[in-house]
């Protein structure tokens, strides 16, 4: 599976973004799947996951409330829509499979200014 991120951009603190991550291959509807993010000086963090089917979902405490990940299996695409931005979720955010190590996408950067 082959991931490509897209959506960030520059915004102010409060808005929204949606990221989305495009899968190629016949198995994305079978991974479980998850969004990341890694700030500058930072390690990489997991932010939200989403199983297979998409019925279950979990995020970390810094963005639950704010943040919804979703996936359309139909269109071998997942989403991350991002609500009340603040300037800590700065950062480049990734897709990725869950328990798969290597061949991260090239991410999207968002920033969030104050």
């Amino acid at each position: 599976v082959q991931l490509v991120e897209s959506g960030g951009g520059l915004v102010q603190a409060g808005d929204s973004l949606r990221l989305s991550c495009v899968a190629s291959g016949s198995t994305f509807r079978i991974k479980n799947m998850g969004w990341y993010r890694q700030a500058p000086g930072k390690q990489r963090e997991l932010v939200a996951t989403i199983t297979s089917g998409g019925g279950r979902t979990n995020y970390a405490d810094s963005v639950k409330g704010r943040f919804t990940i979703s996936r359309d299996n139909a269109k071998n695409t997942m989403y991350l829509q991002m609500n009340s931005l603040k300037p800590e979720d700065t950062a480049v955010y990734y897709c990725q499979v869950i328990g798969r190590t290597g061949s991260w996408g090239q991410g999207t950067q968002v920033t969030v200014s104050s």
